[in-house]
């Protein structure tokens, strides 16, 4: 490999990891309709019946909260909170 492939090949390769980098995380804040919050890495759920809302991963730090949303624990597995309890999909 000649010396101009390598810096080509080192330049690719520093550029990606670059890229990788300033990817924004998927973490967010997912809100019901009754007003439980917690944080997530995946989407909102799909459930029938049931409304949720997405926001940044900071939202709850803004002006926007209120005494009607209640944060709640991180959870494990895909689901979501309904009155304050886990509900496993």
């Amino acid at each position: 490999m000649t010396i101009t492939k390598k810096l080509l090949a080192t330049a690719a390769l520093a550029g990606g990891l670059a890229m990788m980098a300033a990817a924004p995380a998927s973490a967010r804040v997912v809100c019901n309709n009754v007003g439980d919050c917690w944080h997530t890495d995946g989407p909102a759920p799909v459930v029938p019946g049931v409304t949720f809302s997405a926001h940044p991963d900071d939202w709850y730090f803004h002006q926007h909260w209120d005494d009607t949303h209640h944060f709640r624990d991180y959870h494990e597995g895909h689901g979501y909170y309904r009155n304050g309890l886990w509900i496993t999909l």
